[in-house]
């Protein structure tokens, strides 16, 4: 019988890219995959840590042995990223009794890491979570790579072509600024670089279901609640 929260993925398996809407923390506890996603590509193993925010996507191929993996709630505190659990099994004994008390362990028993950028995929990935105004025409160039070889070749490595994840990175750096914007949401648009606010709109919409208008209001509504 599986335990609360643990996934288990066979050997070869291969998890076309996909979103999830709220955070989440995944410990694998045996085998191994590799997770490309807009956090760049992490190669998992036996104790490794990977904090997805909110809207985050990714990918997962699976080794020989597939993998199988804890899956915990996000908790105050958190950072997104890799990190190493030196006692995973402490953490899925925890889950057992409470789900929450075991991510709260492993939020104060994680150690980041930083996955290695030596490949060009994942160099462009950066590049474009830095920059989402970057031109790739001009990187693949700096780069000395062939701009067409560029996309083809990225989307094989993460999933989605370097235009869209390009376009999802603009999209989650709004998506962070709405929090706390005091301004209007065509002034946002302009600031993150859409064309215009039905630019930005349709893209929040498509990656999360819900226009600016909308996440907005729920974030207010939801502070209120938190202060009465």
């Amino acid at each position: 019988m599986s335990l609360p929260g643990i996934g288990r993925h066979a050997a070869g398996e291969a998890l076309p890219r996909h979103r999830h809407a709220e955070p989440y923390v995944a410990v694998v506890l045996s085998g191994g995959y590799v997770e490309a996603g807009d956090q760049g590509r992490i190669d998992a193993d036996a104790g490794t840590v990977v904090v997805h925010d909110r809207w985050t996507a990714h990918r997962d191929l699976f080794g020989r042995r597939g993998a199988e993996v804890l899956n915990l709630p996000f908790v105050v505190g958190m950072r997104p990223g890799a990190g190493r659990l030196a006692d995973p099994d402490f953490a899925v004994r925890l889950c057992e009794r409470d789900p929450v008390a075991a991510a709260r362990h492993v939020r104060d028993h994680i150690v980041p890491i930083v996955s290695p950028v030596d490949d060009w995929p994942d160099l462009l990935a950066a590049a474009l979570r830095d920059d989402p105004d970057l031109r790739l025409t001009d990187w693949a160039r700096g780069a000395a790579l062939d701009p067409a070889s560029v996309s083809r070749g990225f989307a094989r490595a993460y999933g989605v072509t370097p235009k869209r994840f390009r376009l999802e990175a603009r999209v989650r750096r709004a998506l962070a600024a709405l929090d706390g914007w005091q301004g209007s949401l065509a002034d946002l648009a302009a600031a993150e670089g859409f064309a215009d606010q039905a630019h930005m709109t349709r893209a929040v919409a498509i990656m999360t279901g819900m226009p600016p208008a909308a996440i907005r209001a729920k974030s207010v509504q939801a502070g209120n609640s938190a202060n009465r």
